[in-house]
This record gives C-alpha cells, sequence and structure tokens, in this order.
C-alpha cells in the first residue's frame, strides 16, 4: 500500500521505478529483478547522500558565523572542546568535515593542536545523531517534510527561514531516500545467499574491514550508518554484524581528514593522526568483546513483541544506533583524561622543526577543501590577508631608511637580500596574494551564502585591492625616489627629516590600528583609524606650508631637495588616504556582523 501511495506523488521516474515492486510475483521470491533492485538502491541512495548533504548545508547557513565564532573561540578547556566538537558536527553532519575544518585552522594558525584533540573527541560524538535520527521509523513522513522544507525555502522572506526550510528539506530527501534503499532490498529478505552472506560479518575482523573501505569510499560515516540501519530494517543483519560494521566506519572516516592534512603543516598533519589513533585505540578497546558489548546494548536498548526476521527488523535499527552512539562517548570519557599524554605522543611522531620560511611567494592559510564551508573558508581568507598586512607593514616601515643615508642597508629580516632587494621581494609576494586570495573569494562567491557573507566578501576583496596598490606605491613610486635621493649627495633639512619622520610614523600607526581592526572586523577601531586621517591630512598641509616657507627662506637643503621631499610627503598622504578606505571597508562588514 505503501508503494502505491508514494508512487502516485513522486514526478522523477527513476524514483517511481526504484519504489516499484522488484520481484514479479509474490509467490516467487527467488525471481529477483537485480536491474530494478540496482537502480533503486543507487537512486535512493544518492538521494540519501544529497539530502544529508543538503541538511548540512541549510544547518550551516542557519547558524552562520555563529559556527565561526564558537570554534574561534575554543579554550584549553578539554570538555568544552568536547562539547564544541560534538555540537558542530550534529550541524554539518560529519565529523571528517569537523576534522577537516580543524586541519584548515591549525594550518591558519587560529587554534593550536592540542586544542584540538577535544574537539575531535566531540565530534565522534556529534557523528552518532544522524544514526540515531535514521533509526527513528519516521520514512512515512518523509514527503511531508519534502513539502515543508520546500514550501518554506520557496516562499519564506526571511534568510534564516529559508535556511532552516532548506535543512528540513534534505532531512525529508534523506529519509525517503533511506524508504527507496528500504524497498529496493525488501526482495532479499528471502533471498539465502544474500542472508549466508551478511551472516559472514559477524566474523569481526570481515565486518571491520568491509565498515572501513565502504567508509572510505563515500567518505562519509553517517552515510554507511544509514545504509546499516536500512539493512537492519528490513531484518537483513544481526547485531553482532552490525557493530563490527560500526566499528570500520567509525576508521574508515579517519580517511578524508587524513587526505585533507596532505601538504599541510605538521600541526595539521598531527590532527587528522590525532583522529585516526583516536578510533583505532577505542576499536581495539572494544573489538575483543563484541559478545559482551551487543548484549549491553540489547538490555538498554526497546524490545519488540515480534517474532523472527520481523523482530529483527523491529529491535537492530535502535540498537545499532545506541551501539554507535555508546562506543564514541565512551570513546570520549576514556581519552578525555588523556588528551596530553596522546597530544605528546604524537608530537615525538612528528615532532616541531626549524622552518626556513623562502623568500619565494607562498599561500599559507588558503585551503580549496574548506570552499564547502563558507564561514571557514572566509576565515582563511581573512588570515591570509592579515598575514598580507603584515608584509606590507614591513615595507612601509622600512621604507624611510635609505633617504636617510648613502650607506649601503641590508632587510633586517632576510640579511643576504639588501633593503630594497627585500621591499621590491615583499611586493612581489603582496602581487602574488593579491591573485591567490581574490580567486580565492571568487570561489567562496559561487557558494550559497548570507546577505552578509555576500558582504563580507566583497569586502575582503576590496580590502585586498587596497593593500596590493599601496604595495605598488612603495614599489613604483618610493623607491625610484631613493636613486634621485643618492645622486643629489644633499641631505633634508634637520627640520625637514624631522617632520617626514613624524608623518611616516604615524602613517606607520594607521597601518597597524587598521591591522588590529581586521583582525576583529571591529568597527570601533575602524571609526578611530578614520578619525586620525582627517587627523594626520590636517598635519601634513602643515607641514607642506612649514617646507614652501623653507623654500621662501631660501635654504640651500630645501631648495635641492624641494622635489624628493615633496613626493614623500604626497606619497605618505596617499598611504594613509588608502588606510582610511580599508577602515571604512572594515567599518562596513563589522558593523552588520
Amino acid at each position: 500500500m505503501s508503494k502505491i501511495f508514494l508512487s502516485k506523488r513522486v514526478v522523477f521516474p527513476i524514483i517511481i521505478i526504484g519504489i516499484c515492486p522488484l520481484y514479479g510475483d509474490d509467490s516467487s521470491v527467488t525471481a529477483i529483478r537485480w536491474g530494478l533492485l540496482l537502480m533503486g538502491l543507487l537512486g535512493g541512495l544518492s538521494l540519501f547522500l544529497y539530502g544529508m548533504n543538503k541538511m548540512s548545508e541549510g544547518l550551516k547557513k542557519s547558524a552562520g558565523n555563529r559556527m565561526r565564532n564558537i570554534l574561534s573561540a575554543l579554550t584549553n578547556n578539554r570538555i568544552i572542546g568536547m562539547l564544541v566538537g560534538a555540537f558542530v558536527t550534529m550541524i554539518i553532519q560529519s565529523s571528517s568535515a569537523t576534522t577537516v575544518m580543524l586541519v584548515s585552522f591549525v594550518q591558519a594558525q587560529l587554534i593550536t593542536f592540542v586544542q584540538t584533540l577535544g574537539v575531535i573527541l566531540g565530534a565522534d560524538i556529534g557523528t552518532t545523531i544522524t544514526a540515531q535520527l535514521i533509526a527513528f521509523k519516521v520514512t512515512e513522513y518523509a514527503l511531508l517534510m519534502i513539502a515543508v522544507g520546500f514550501a518554506m525555502t520557496i516562499f519564506s522572506k526571511k534568510d534564516s527561514s529559508k535556511y532552516i526550510g532548506e535543512a528540513i528539506l534534505g532531512f525529508g530527501l534523506l529519509f525517503f531516500g533511506m524508504k527507496l534503499m528500504s524497498d529496493a532490498m525488501t526482495p532479499l529478505q528471502t533471498y539465502l545467499p544474500f542472508i549466508d552472506l551478511l551472516k559472514e560479518l559477524e566474523n569481526p575482523i570481515l565486518g571491520l574491514l568491509v565498515g572501513t573501505i565502504f567508509t572510505a569510499l563515500i567518505q562519509s560515516s553517517g552515510a554507511f550508518a544509514g545504509i546499516i540501519i536500512v539493512l537492519a530494517q528490513q531484518g537483513l543483519l544481526t547485531l553482532e554484524a552490525g557493530i563490527p560494521l560500526i566499528f570500520g566506519a567509525n576508521i574508515g572516516t579517519c580517511i578524508t581528514a587524513g587526505l585533507a592534512s596532505i601538504g599541510t603543516s605538521r600541526e595539521a598533519k598531527r590532527v587528522a593522526l590525532a583522529h585516526v589513533l583516536f578510533k583505532i585505540g577505542g576499536v581495539l578497546l572494544f573489538i575483543f568483546w563484541i559478545p559482551a558489548f551487543a548484549d549491553l546494548i540489547r538490555s538498554i536498548s526497546p524490545v519488540s513483541d515480534e517474532i523472527g526476521i520481523h523482530k529483527l527488523a523491529a529491535e537492530t535499527p535502535r540498537q545499532i544506533a545506541n551501539a554507535h552512539t555508546i562506543f564514541n562517548v565512551s570513546l570520549s570519557i576514556i581519552f578525555l583524561p588523556f588528551t596530553l599524554y596522546f597530544a605528546n605522543i604524537i608530537l615525538k611522531i612528528f615532532p616541531d622543526v626549524e622552518e626556513e620560511k623562502g623568500i619565494q611567494p607562498a599561500i599559507w592559510h588558503l585551503d580549496d577543501k574548506a570552499i564547502s564551508t563558507p564561514a571557514l573558508a572566509i576565515d582563511l581568507a581573512r588570515s591570509e590577508i592579515s598575514g598580507m598586512i603584515n608584509i606590507f607593514e614591513r615595507m612601509l616601515e622600512a621604507i624611510l631608511e635609505p633617504f636617510k643615508s648613502n650607506d649601503k642597508m641590508m632587510d633586517k629580516k632576510y640579511p643576504q637580500l639588501t633593503l630594497v632587494e627585500g621591499i621590491k621581494m615583499r611586493e612581489e609576494k603582496l602581487d602574488f596574494l593579491d591573485e591567490r586570495i581574490v580567486a580565492y573569494l571568487r570561489k567562496i562567491g559561487r557558494q550559497e551564502l548570507s546577505d552578509y557573507q555576500i558582504k563580507e566578501v566583497y569586502g575582503l576583496m576590496i580590502i585586498v585591492n587596497d593593500i596590493e596598490s599601496v604595495g605598488d606605491i612603495i614599489e613604483k613610486n618610493m623607491i625610484p625616489l631613493i636613486a634621485k635621493k643618492s645622486i643629489l649627495k644633499t641631505d633634508f633639512s634637520d627640520e625637514g627629516k624631522e617632520e617626514l619622520d613624524i608623518f611616516h610614523i604615524k602613517v606607520c600607526k594607521q597601518v597597524s590600528r587598521f591591522k588590529d581592526a581586521f583582525s576583529k572586523l571591529d568597527p570601533v577601531k575602524a571609526q578611530n583609524i578614520l578619525a586620525k586621517e582627517e587627523k594626520y591630512s590636517t598635519l601634513e598641509s602643515e607641514y607642506r606650508i612649514r617646507h614652501l616657507k623653507r623654500l621662501q627662506d631660501e635654504r640651500e637643503e630645501s631648495i635641492e631637495t624641494h622635489e624628493i621631499h615633496m613626493e614623500i610627503m604626497d606619497l605618505l598622504k596617499q598611504i594613509n588616504v588608502y588606510s582610511g578606505n580599508i577602515a571604512k571597508t572594515i567599518h562596513s562588514i563589522g558593523s552588520e556582523e
């Protein structure tokens, strides 16, 4: 009856096929139509995975930057870290994705490796929420959830309501996909070769291997847990067979984090390794007493009055979900007090090494794998931009030194380079970063973003372009003046030198201020920069008048250095104006955060 009810309401032909009877006659249980069965399984699995992704996207957008703030506010308190990990994983529906985020955060130096250990354990708890939801038999309401979610997505005027609707729609699609898989598997209830094959999975090693490989292939322990529960709902899987599969799913989900750590810093690799060690260690603790563990799970799970395969179908799904939850909660309770011990072991495997940062341009924070989580990707872009500001700040601090002395000066950080070579090298870095960061922000812009995130992405693009422009001012306009000054063989007047020094220091302070304001997108600090910009513009005008008065008094040094003096002051004034422009953008973004 349910098959007829569903087929009347489904539009897509492949879904209709998937829910049609898969064998020709009820009396002929062996005449399985394998093509339709496979089509129903693949179609249902595709819809299940798409629904999970849709639900995750809706929840992430609904949480917005709160998820970013929660992760960035992590402390060394392991319990808080565990709760944060569970909450974030519950939202994004993937412990692998949470671990990938942690890898990226460590790579971006937003948090330390030790801080991630509690979060990893919490993430393992968060991922069991999906299995618990799946184990509840709410598939009959799947179409209602799809209808409600679709209506909220289309007709709601508020973004927050649309995002919640998107999550409900994904939730409905997830359960509808389960319904298709469940219906597709119905003929297998009496197909003895398949039943015998599943009984073999009661061998812990074989079940563990199958669970690990399959989860690694689809890169989602939640999806594989769903498949296990669907098999259990058909009475095809015992608890003793389901537990090793769940254990394997927990190990297989580490593959994604391992792949994410390739090519990253040593600290990021430590995060991935910690995830693997926690999972393997937990499985080794449990796998040798699966029968006793299964008895424990049965004692705390609901009991059905059904008999035979129907009893198995009624009880086992909830039992497997409970086993998944208890395994991961126990793992956290056992390992949480020993996170520092684990950290020391991992630090011995991946010890700190002295890294000589190269002169060549490089990306330190951007990670394409994070783009599907816009809040995280934007954070990484901000970290890269902060590095860009640091590079420009060093350029600005150094640029006035050659005008004070004709002696050959060397770069403070790279003594193998002259001071001018160091400035030019950093300008190349700014050009390199400008191109890469803007391209990265464009990729983020192609994701589904909230209105605030759209504004933030375009605001960051403006800031990047402004920083690159002030870098050009130093490299293309100020450096050529150094050669002009050395040809003159004449120094600035004492008053002129003092004025240049004072104004240069004030402009450097502006850069330091907008660096500080940018790190937190602080609108109050940005407003302070704008006030200083106006004040410094007035000061530059005063210094200009003083210099012209010295010319009128026919001061020889002022006459000789007039052109260079005025150009330096004008270029510093331009940098001050750019600082104000950046502050305006920070104020615009920060005031709506």
